[in-house]
């Protein structure tokens, strides 16, 4: 097989796995908050995305999803957030229990946030998997087994942001995945809403973080 019949193979191949995934398809677009969502191999859970922008510097809104113990206050149906370990100024763990309505389950979860900066572009980026056996489970809640959160914020202006946020969960127990997916955009529309709105409150408005450069 010559050369150039292996390099089509490869851009033939290339391009028949790109067919093959998914895409993000935009499901609502409320303001500048755009939400999509896309299907994920192997779950019947779809991924959800969520790209706005806001007037913020990069350590007002790290500080915001950093300080977990407030995320009630702004996390869509959050019932509470709790800090459990701080690991260094950019890395923690932290508990959160979802309230469903009845007669469903509440959900709980711990994630481990992560957060870098690229020191070039100024771009950080914070990863937020979820690690199920952290905490002992607790009774009549299920424990959200597999989830990873990621946020990508860039810097565009002197106090704007971009934000390009994703989401894969499976919230485990009996809920059937076309009700889940249902309302897939409810709640980060809701979420986006309140993050702006706890960004203007006094305690973020004049945060230095000393692992961020703004």
């Amino acid at each position: 097989m010559n050369k150039r019949m292996i390099l089509t193979c490869v851009a033939l191949i290339v391009c028949l796995y790109a067919n093959g995934q998914s895409k993000w398809t935009l499901k609502a677009h409320e303001g500048d908050v755009e939400i999509y969502t896309k299907n994920v191999e192997s779950s019947p859970f779809k991924a959800i995305r969520v790209r706005c922008t806001v007037p913020a510097t990069l350590s007002q809104l790290v500080a915001v999803i950093l300080d977990v113990n407030t995320g009630a206050e702004w996390v869509y149906s959050t019932k509470s957030s709790t800090l459990l370990k701080q690991v260094s100024p950019s890395e923690l763990f932290y508990y959160s229990e979802v309230s469903l309505p009845w007669p469903l389950s509440n959900r709980d979860f711990v994630a481990h946030l992560i957060t870098s900066q690229d020191p070039q572009t100024k771009v950080v980026t914070i990863n937020g998997p979820t690690v199920a056996d952290y905490v002992p489970e607790k009774k009549n809640i299920v424990r959200v087994q597999r989830s990873y959160g990621h946020w990508v914020i860039t810097p565009v202006g002197k106090k704007t942001v971009t934000i390009d946020y994703t989401l894969e969960t499976d919230p485990g127990g009996s809920l059937p995945a076309w009700l889940v997916n249902l309302f897939a955009t409810k709640g980060p529309s809701e979420t986006f809403k309140k993050l702006k709105l706890q960004l203007q409150k006094p305690a973020y408005q004049d945060v230095h973080l000393p692992f961020i450069v703004d």
